[in-house]
């Protein structure tokens, strides 16, 4: 008697309240039985529509005069015909978004890489400054003054140096 309450307990039904306690449920009814393999659904696949036929040879109108039987085929070879348009018509759309999402994805990576050229050129001459700044720094710490006149024109040199450097990466 005892194995029959404790059956009963187990089979409690469990109550979901949200999508993680389903989840839940799912993963603990998979991993009962590790060994059994797992179905997954393949994706749908696109549909595609028969191509229609070159010569079509009952051609008919819903007009007066056509048999009450031909209505009929005529509706259907209408429906068709309207299906087929459609398809095509969504088609090219999709068609349509596809590149011009690729237009757009081009186009962002294009500024991008204008923005990373831009930043490397500042970081480029930033640092070129620099190193001018710290070579000319040593050079007046290492050649004694002897005139004014000397300083001025290595102030000079410098300079010159500096507006190559910076018309070099420009």
């Amino acid at each position: 008697m005892c194995e029959k309450q404790t059956d009963k307990e187990e089979k409690t039904p469990i109550i979901i309240k949200n999508a993680t306690d389903l989840q839940r449920l799912k993963l603990e009814k998979l991993m009962k039985n590790p060994g059994k393999p797992v179905i997954l659904p393949e994706p749908p696949k696109p549909k595609s529509l028969p191509t229609p036929p070159d010569f079509v040879r009952n051609v008919m109108g819903s007009s007066a005069g056509a048999g009450s039987g031909e209505f009929h085929v005529y509706r259907h070879l209408r429906r068709k015909e309207y299906a087929r348009q459609k398809f095509i018509q969504e088609k090219s759309e999709k068609e349509k978004l596809d590149d011009e999402y690729h237009r757009k994805i081009e186009e962002n990576k294009r500024i991008a890489e204008e923005k990373t050229a831009k930043k490397r050129a500042k970081r480029l001459k930033k640092k070129k400054n620099a190193k001018l700044k710290k070579n000319t720094s040593n050079e007046h710490k290492d050649k004694p003054s002897v005139s004014s006149e000397s300083d001025n024109s290595s102030d000079d040199e410098a300079q010159n140096e500096c507006k190559k450097g910076a018309e070099d990466i420009n």
